[in-house]
């Protein structure tokens, strides 16, 4: 089969061998692919992946035990568990210490023809809901899960800081959960498709930073992102971490102590409240979409996720 294989460099495979299912997994002929800044970040070693990339897709599955999947659209959870501890048990596979994650861990991952799933991570995509809009699950999820990990009144503030793919989905998402949420980031054009759909929006180098807020969700990935994040929040205030962030200098933690913030960590989410959102069309993802490519040109469609001026780009594979 075809495939994105990263190996010391991103090449184009066309006689990669394809996937047999193990007991339990589906084989999915893969339709739409979504890349992730957490792919480009793949390609400079982070986490040492060695592989197919990707993570983000849409298929229809061609083989399975349960002959009720065979031929549905679907997308697919991306962290699969040893099924056997206690973070499996709670359904948080995600943080399973033997868990294997698709196309980052373990585990190769949907920019090919075909790729392989653990049945129970399959969601079937509804008839209204498009293979574009349906690869933004992944990331719609992880911007949900927010909500599952704290309780934001709605009569609170919240501040959302970084106007990239993820910052945009996360404004999306709050602003449809009713929550009096303000999106901040360097570009005024990527703003605007968030203040299209009713968010309010503020441009950085515009904003007074003060200890105003009470929720701040951090999605810019950098050091100074998060120093402003630190500085926006109110004593005993909520700071949300969305982003990983490799510090190459040192910063200072302790406002953390002195104004006694709460910080959380937050990754991936649940797939079905993300897909139960685009179903009721309560948030609109095409507009995210910059480009579209033939997965032949998957290496150009990479460049194009470099620019700034890109949010989010998908590749045709089918």
């Amino acid at each position: 089969m075809k495939a994105l294989v990263f190996d010391n460099g991103l090449k184009f495979d066309e006689n990669y061998k394809k996937p047999i299912p193990a007991k339990g997994d589906a084989l999915i002929k893969v339709n739409t692919v979504g890349i992730c800044n957490t792919d480009y970040e793949i390609t400079k070693g982070y986490m040492g992946y060695k592989g197919i990339l990707g993570h983000e897709f849409t298929g229809v599955v061609e083989q399975a035990e349960n002959k009720n999947l065979i031929g549905k659209r679907v997308v697919g959870e991306i962290n699969c568990g040893c099924g056997n501890c206690e973070w499996c048990a709670q359904g948080l596979e995600r943080h399973c210490f033997n868990r294997s994650t698709l196309g980052i861990w373990k585990r190769e991952g949907c920019f090919a023809e075909y790729v392989c799933l653990p049945e129970k991570n399959l969601l079937e995509i509804p008839e209204n809901v498009s293979n574009e809009e349906a690869v933004f699950v992944e990331p719609l999820a992880a911007a949900l899960e927010i909500l599952e990990q704290v309780h934001i009144p709605p009569y609170k503030k919240v501040i959302v800081l970084g106007d990239g793919k993820l910052g945009l989905i996360i404004a999306l998402a709050l602003n449809a959960a009713g929550l009096d949420i303000t999106l901040v980031g360097k570009h005024e054009e990527k703003l605007s498709l968030a203040k299209a759909q009713g968010v309010k929006t503020q441009l950085l180098n515009e904003l007074k930073i003060e200890k105003a807020y009470d929720f701040v969700v951090e999605a810019t990935g950098s050091i100074s992102g998060f120093e402003s994040s630190l500085a926006l929040t109110k004593p005993r205030g909520t700071l949300i971490l969305k982003s990983t962030i490799a510090a190459s200098k040192e910063f200072n933690l302790a406002p953390i102590v002195i104004d006694e913030i709460t910080v959380v960590g937050s990754r991936c989410g649940q797939f079905a409240p993300a897909m139960r959102l685009l179903e009721s069309k309560r948030i609109d993802v095409k507009p995210l979409i910059s480009d579209i490519y033939p997965f032949e040109k998957s290496i150009e469609a990479f460049e194009r996720n470099k620019e700034k001026s890109s949010v989010k780009v998908l590749v045709k594979i089918d």
